[in-house]
């Protein structure tokens, strides 16, 4: 048996984190996505991993290389995404007599791979009280549809994760272009569920699908209350840590500073000193968090700095970003309604009453910026000393 993991969309609706790195890249809890998919995989021994890459692939065949873990990894090149339908026919070359198919955008535990292999032709089933924005999967122990996007629905919904064999294909060849000109995969299964047994496999364990960049901070939520750890850093004398607190190799946690669990610090990190980290907060690798700055349930990516006098809450910051003295993210309106952001044209609410920023890798502000709730800054892009900014700041941007 062969898995398939389908990592080559461009993964529009996570800008502008996807400016840098393709969506499968994105960290969760200091670990991309597709590595926790990639654990799942070799922690049951599944021996032979394809990776289907497209947009800014070329990263993630250079991370993983050729194996992982014991396990061989090949890669297959989308250059053109014309739906699922079409990028799981790549997985056709192979010999293989069943594949384990799996979007390369989703967080699940191990076990989930455990009972759809128990099948041979499957799909994994998520409940949802709003089963709107999924694939509605109708039928009960075997599915007869997917019903894309029902409204008012609650039920079990496709969680993007598949075990078939291989005449799969021959459904895929029959599918006929949606009415956006693509392939649709779950046309095919619809296809095949008319005539043959296809399992739903009904999994109540954690199973997250990273659609926007708020879903990191629910995901991190989540991680962190789980994750065991410890402190392997140097923690000076007059530093309070209250409850989980991990801390990297090579950290230092200097005086004054104080930081409530559950928090997670990656290695060669510079803390402080009076810093104040607040709970459910995930600072990465090479990062400075300094004088009098306080981070609250928020996401710092690699090798940023947020040096002096900042606030940073509710927000992400990527890789290699600086933040002027007195920059501060604002995560509250004033009417203390949802906070709506733009997304591809859209207004999408977050249904998050506290939401600040998300900054796309090598944003650098000057002193004393000031940035409103649910402002997407794209990489890139230099931001002129006291200047408030909000609303989408495309890439590579000069603000004065």
């Amino acid at each position: 048996m062969r898995a398939f993991i389908l990592a080559a969309g461009e993964g529009t609706r996570m800008w502008p984190l996807t400016d840098t790195r393709p969506k499968p890249l994105i960290p969760i809890a200091n670990k991309p996505i597709i590595e926790y998919i990639l654990d799942s995989l070799v922690a049951y021994g599944i021996k032979k991993i394809s990776i289907l890459i497209g947009y800014e692939g070329r990263k993630i065949a250079d991370r993983y290389k050729y194996e992982y873990k014991g396990a061989t990894i090949d890669y297959l090149y989308q250059e053109k995404r014309r739906g699922t339908g079409d990028a799981v026919m790549y997985a056709s070359k192979y010999e293989d007599d069943k594949f384990l198919i799996i979007n390369g955008d989703l967080y699940f535990e191990p076990d989930a791979i455990v009972k759809l292999l128990k099948f041979d032709n499957a799909v994994l089933g998520i409940y949802m009280k709003d089963a709107s924005p999924y694939g509605l999967l109708v039928g009960n122990e075997h599915l007869k549809e997917i019903k894309e996007k029902v409204p008012n629905s609650s039920g079990w919904v496709n969680g993007g994760v598949y075990i078939f064999e291989r005449k799969i294909f021959d459904y895929v060849k029959r599918v006929k272009l949606s009415p956006r000109g693509e392939i649709e995969f779950t046309d095919a299964i619809n296809l095949m569920a008319m005539e043959h047994e296809i399992k739903i496999v009904k999994y109540d364990g954690i199973w997250l699908d990273i659609g926007y960049p708020w879903h990191l901070l629910d995901a991190s939520k989540l991680l962190l209350e789980r994750i065991n750890c410890s402190v392997e850093g140097d923690v000076e004398e007059n530093v309070v840590l209250r409850g989980k607190v991990c801390i990297g190799e090579g950290t230092r946690i200097m005086s004054g500073t104080y930081i409530e669990g559950p928090v997670l610090i990656g290695k060669n990190c510079k803390i402080g000193p009076n810093a104040y980290i607040r709970p459910y907060t995930v600072i990465g690798d090479n990062v400075h968090i300094g004088n009098s700055c306080e981070i609250k349930a928020s996401i710092i990516m690699n090798g940023s700095k947020v040096p002096h006098f900042n606030y940073v809450g509710d927000s992400i910051i990527g890789e290699n970003c600086n933040l002027g003295a007195g920059t501060k993210i604002a995560n509250l309106r004033l009417d203390e309604r949802s906070i709506k952001v733009a997304v591809n044209g859209k207004i999408v609410d977050t249904h998050r009453r506290k939401f600040g920023a998300v900054m796309g890798d090598n944003v650098h502000t000057g002193i004393n910026v000031s940035i409103d709730v649910g402002t997407m800054i794209g990489a890139y892009t230099s931001i002129a000393p006291g200047v408030r900014v909000k609303g989408i700041v495309a890439t590579g941007s000069r603000i004065f």
